[in-house]
């Protein structure tokens, strides 16, 4: 399994941004397999950590043209900075789930 962690320094974030959000969510999980995704915001930080079966899927993924174009808008209208990082996960352990 793989992980996208997504860390961001935010700038202004109009309606646009929570409808693009919640559309780049539901493509992701119904068009390339995304297992689990959770964002949070405090301030200006935002972090969103998406998982994925394989590396494969997120390179689909990155590469979609909707996905391209609202990160064209990220880096033009919402977010000030941010750095993504792509993970393999070696070990899980869970409580209580």
């Amino acid at each position: 399994m793989y992980a996208v962690i997504f860390r961001a320094k935010t700038g202004v974030l109009d309606e646009e941004y929570g409808k693009t959000v919640a559309k780049m969510r539901e493509l992701a999980f119904e068009k390339y397999g995304c297992i689990d995704f959770i964002a949070v915001t405090e301030g200006k930080d935002e972090i969103a950590i998406s998982y994925w079966k394989d590396e494969a899927s997120i390179r689909n993924w990155k590469s979609d043209s909707e996905h391209a174009l609202a990160q064209e808008y990220g880096r033009d209208k919402w977010y000030e900075s941010y750095i993504v990082q792509v993970v393999e996960v070696k070990r899980e352990y869970a409580f209580n789930l």
